[in-house]
Parts: C-alpha cells; structure tokens; sequence
C-alpha cells in the first residue's frame, strides 16, 4: 500500500471498509445465533440487514468515484472479529443461565467494538471525501456514520437496562 495522496488514502479507506463490511455480514448471523436475549438477537438480526445495506453503499460510492469495488483486507476489523468468534466458541460450553447471559454481555461488548471501529473509519472517509470534493460518497458516508452510531447506542441501552442487569442479578442468586 504506498498512500502519496489524500486520493490514496481515501481509497484505502474505502477499500477496508468494504473489506470490513463484508466480514460483519458474515459473523452477525452466528451472533445472532449466540445469543439468547431476544432483544439482542433481534438487534444482530436487524443490523445485519443495514449491514447489507453498508455493503452496497460503499459499492455505490466506489462508482461515484469512478473505481471498481475492491475490498482491501481490513486487519484492524479481522482481530476484533476473531475476538467475538473465540466468545461465540466458548459458548458452546454453556452449562446455565448466568453463563448464558454474561456470555450475551461479552458479545455485546465485541458488538460494539466492531461499530467503534466503523464509527472511526466512516468518520474518515467522509472526512476525505469532502476535502476531495467527493460529495455523493461523502453524503453516502455520513449516512452510514449515522447509522453506526445508532447501533452503538442501541446495543449499549440493550446492555443498559437489560443483559448486564440481569447476568449481575443471575450470578448474586447463584452466589
């Protein structure tokens, strides 16, 4: 990667985010699938449709930009991605209901760290795009942005008022 130019650092971005895009719409059905609050399984459901959705935006901004969609493997999204596999692995372990939900609190926690990745790099790359005079790509970023901000949001009220309360109250019961 030889980056000279804000042209070539905005391409980069692209290219990782469309890398990283992708890796989430792969992992979010087996975290769905991991969860056992319906709340949470239904956020991982419903995100992984907006995902999906990122995934065709960043292509839409590629050809506003007039470049081939290519991703760029995303190294940064590919560690805290494993990170949430080895959670999803340990709970096939599972032998209660404290564990069940302390393991809900952790994929919640891997969950947000992907969209904190995402918050940051979208924020970048409508960054360079409005300097480079890339609107529509711009525009297509900051909407994106939005939306990542607001799973962030939802996860951490899931997490709020429902999981991590419980999994404290299952394990002083247990206790």
């Amino acid at each position: 990667m030889k980056l000279r130019s804000m042209e070539d650092l905005f391409s980069h971005e692209l290219q990782d985010l469309y890398s990283a895009e992708q890796m989430i719409a792969d992992v979010l059905p087996q975290m769905g699938e991991a969860a056992t609050s319906p709340e949470l399984r239904r956020a991982f459901d419903e995100h992984l449709a907006q995902t999906r959705q990122h995934v065709e935006r960043l292509e839409r901004m590629f050809e506003s930009v007039g470049q081939s969609a290519e991703a760029q493997t995303c190294k940064g999204l590919e560690g805290i991605i494993d990170e949430g596999k080895s959670i999803i692995r340990a709970g096939t372990l599972v032998k209660s209901a404290v564990d069940d939900r302390v393991r809900d609190a952790a994929l919640i926690g891997a969950a947000q760290r992907v969209e904190h990745y995402e918050i940051a790099a979208y924020g970048c790359l409508k960054t360079y795009a409005r300097l480079l005079g890339h609107d529509e790509a711009a525009s297509l970023a900051q909407r994106t942005l939005q939306e990542e901000k607001a799973a962030d949001e939802r996860l951490t009220g899931i997490a709020e008022i429902l999981v991590n309360p419980q999994a404290a109250e299952a394990e002083r019961k247990v206790a």
